[in-house]
């Protein structure tokens, strides 16, 4: 099966803002580059991640953050052999060239393996106490807590299941049979949902120790008090892309500092910054994790997804980051739930991306 790629090009001169509405419109997230037909570089969704990591704004030229060497195959390759291809090279499109080196066509590694996304697995965090939300929370969940006439949980549920993951785990323990109860199966979602229980809190990464089996492909897991638009299949596609056998989503935070802030060296004024802005990256409560690493989480002990990340780069480990550049918000405090609630505003569609 061959796509469609027209829509897909792009000049090295086009804005990364651009291709990322290319990307975001037509359902592919790569980029092709070209000059008068003849592929240049690739651009996906993964690369331009890693240039805003790298402090490149989206308004530079695509050329800045594009893979000049892609992997390319002729026009006339099998769909098995560009299976093949792609798993070996782990990458998930492949662009078809001419002899001379013109862009004919792509393959996609999704559309000839549609099983690619729906057999991952998702652990969805919602045993907490939610003591910031009370008394919201003292007759039910915060999971439960509505916004946008769903409760939280359902919404994350119902996104997960419009981009192809219907395999879910759901860890409990505070009010677990309300949440029980509300979702039961998951049959009428579209997905099929198992529980685990927390005898007392076990943190964000202990009850990884409680699934029945260890999974066979990497582990989405993910806080279930968060609203999010990302695009759970181009976090997949970035984790497979890394040699990481975890990866973290974070989100930009910026810090103003309201006042001038001076410079020194000893005694000595070196100069002031007017009102500077500081930007950092901060845990968004998503990430993916191969099933070694389930494997090292200890058993019934309580271990949060921060300390079990410092864990692996202590063991010499380097796990891998996606900064989320989509609609993010942590329901924890009252004001963020009423934030919630303007923005969506029953807006939150069942729309993939």
């Amino acid at each position: 099966m061959r796509r469609d790629f027209s829509e897909n090009q792009v000049l090295a001169n086009t804005s990364i803002l651009e291709t990322l509405k290319i990307i975001d419109t037509y359902g592919v997230p790569i980029g092709l580059v070209h000059n008068d037909g003849q592929l240049v570089g690739t651009v996906t969704d993964g690369d331009i991640r890693r240039g805003i990591l790298a402090g490149i704004g989206l308004n530079e030229p695509v050329e800045q953050v594009m893979n000049t060497a892609p992997v390319t195959a002729p026009s006339d390759i099998s769909d098995s052999d560009a299976i093949s291809l792609m798993k070996l090279n782990i990458i998930h499109h492949l662009p078809l060239i001419n002899k001379t080196g013109d862009l004919v066509g792509l393959k996609v590694l999704r559309d000839l393996e549609p099983a690619a996304i729906t057999d991952h697995v998702v652990l969805l965090m919602a045993g907490g106490l939610g003591t910031r939300l009370r008394p919201l929370t003292e007759e039910i969940p915060k999971p439960l807590i509505e916004v946008g006439g769903r409760p939280i949980l359902e919404t994350i549920i119902r996104r997960f299941v419009v981009q192809g993951f219907t395999s879910f785990y759901i860890s409990l323990n505070y009010k677990a049979e309300m949440i029980r109860h509300h979702f039961s199966d998951g049959s009428h979602l579209g997905a099929r949902i198992s529980y685990v229980q927390e005898r007392e809190a076990m943190g964000t990464a202990g009850a990884l120790s409680l699934l029945p089996e260890r999974p066979e492909k990497p582990l989405i897991v993910m806080n279930g008090d968060l609203l999010t638009k990302v695009n759970f299949g181009h976090l997949i596609e970035f984790h497979d892309e890394s040699p990481a056998a975890a990866t973290m989503c974070v989100r930009e935070y910026r810090v103003s500092v309201p006042f001038g802030v001076v410079r020194t060296d000893k005694q000595f004024l070196l100069g002031i910054d007017e009102k500077p802005d500081h930007k950092f990256f901060v845990n968004a409560g998503i990430y993916v994790i191969d099933p070694e690493v389930v494997a090292m989480v200890p058993k019934r002990k309580k271990l949060d997804m921060p300390d079990l990340f410092q864990t692996m780069v202590e063991n010499g480990q380097t796990p891998s980051v996606f900064p989320l550049r989509e609609y993010w918000i942590d329901v924890g405090h009252v004001d963020d739930l009423n934030q919630a609630q303007r923005e969506f505003a029953g807006s939150f569609s069942d729309e993939g991306t």
